[in-house]
């Protein structure tokens, strides 16, 4: 099937989770769990889908997703931003800079798996 995930997440139980439930559905789950390089990961890796923290060491999930949708060859690639904080700010901001879609934590495995699926026409 080919379909590649790259989940940018520092908490090792989450990455533990997802990567499990989307391994099970026939994705190929890369991680990386800071923000520093997170974007050479992206450009290394080239998923067809990234999974996002919002709150993550080095820099946060919304400056990595506005270098995604800034980036002329990755701009169009799907994005599931994740977090803690639940603000009404927080996911204006994410749609702001061109989230694709937003899930709070804690969340259910079976919505992200449909996220997921949804966000790549599967």
């Amino acid at each position: 099937m080919d379909r590649k995930v790259l989940l940018i997440e520092d908490e090792p139980n989450i990455i533990e989770a997802i990567s499990f439930i989307l391994s099970r559905d026939g994705w190929e789950v890369k991680t990386h769990s800071n923000g520093h390089d997170a974007m050479d990961a992206v450009r290394a890796r080239r998923p067809d889908l990234v999974i996002l923290d919002v709150m993550l060491p080095g820099k946060s999930g919304f400056d990595i997703l506005q270098e995604i949708r800034a980036d002329a060859d990755l701009g169009a690639t799907p994005v599931l931003m994740l977090t803690a904080r639940g603000q009404i700010k927080d996911r204006e901001l994410a749609e702001k800079s061109g989230v694709s879609r937003y899930m709070t934590k804690p969340f259910a495995n079976a919505d992200v798996l449909e996220a997921v699926r949804s966000m790549v026409g599967s």
